[in-house]
């Protein structure tokens, strides 16, 4: 068995979407088998995810997962054993409504869904928006409905935009009234000036009395890039987006061939 000074992290972050969940929202055996014996040699592992935590919290509980996960991307850092929020930052709606009509007025017409705030959250999703993946969803017709709770975050779709040339026009016209996040497939996302997934693992690392330098971080999306510059080692993902690649230290296998597993593995030796 490994003892802790012979694995180098004490803290093993991991995005969930195309990183730690297979395409069928499964962790496989060998990577929870890995993670479990790097646990037991020392190191915590928290989940970092642009999911907010009503589309986190069936995951980590199906993991058996009972310390901290970082949601919202950023936004909440939750206590999956205790089934409570230790930390939540809204959107300002005021910013983000002026940001929302500065990225329409270049761009044109946007498909929205919200994310509210709170453990139970529902998720808003407007005419035209394409919802990824089989999760709980409720239709809104009525601009008024977008802003009538707090938010964690906006989504928006364009019709003929790629997500990176929406996301990049986003950051070009609205950049100082929000963050802007690319997260996935269809799924870019205006949040809290000044948010990030680094935000939320700083927070909850320092929960756990544990710093940048204790951390290696595993993702596959832009929206992991600022985690990245902040852990001491950052991997990505053999399907990670190119721009992810390009902060790497070392891109790993995919997350269906068990990426993660192979470098903890590795450092497990």
């Amino acid at each position: 068995m490994s003892t802790t000074a012979e694995f180098p992290f004490k803290l093993i972050a991991t995005d969930l979407d195309g990183t730690l969940l297979r395409s069928d929202e499964s962790v496989s055996q060998r990577t929870r088998a890995a993670l479990a014996t790097a646990t037991e040699a020392g190191a915590a592992h928290i989940v970092v995810t642009g999911r907010a935590v009503p589309w986190t919290r069936h995951i980590l509980d199906d993991l058996g997962y009972e310390g901290l996960a970082v949601c919202g991307q950023g936004a909440q850092v939750y206590h999956a054993g205790e089934h409570r929020l230790l930390t939540a930052v809204t959107l300002d709606r005021q910013l983000a409504a002026v940001a929302l009509a500065k990225i329409e007025a270049e761009v044109g017409p946007l498909h929205l869904a919200a994310s509210r705030a709170g453990l139970d959250g529902e998720v808003l999703v407007g005419q035209g928006y394409a919802l990824t993946g089989d999760l709980p969803a409720t239709p809104f017709t009525d601009a008024a409905d977008l802003w009538a709770a707090p938010l964690n975050k906006i989504y928006i779709q364009h019709p003929e935009l790629s997500d990176d040339e929406l996301a990049e026009a986003a950051r070009r016209v609205a950049g100082g009234f929000v963050s802007v996040a690319m997260a996935g497939a269809g799924i870019v996302e205006l949040l809290p000036l000044g948010l990030s997934k680094a935000t939320g693992l700083s927070l909850a690392a320092r929960r756990l009395g544990l710093k940048a330098a204790d951390t290696i971080a595993f993702g596959d999306m832009p929206n992991d890039v600022p985690m990245f510059g902040w852990a001491a080692r950052g991997v990505a993902m053999a399907n990670a987006h190119e721009e992810l690649k390009a902060v790497a230290d070392e891109v790993t296998a995919s997350n269906e061939e068990d990426g993660i597993a192979v470098v903890l593995e590795r450092l497990l030796g």
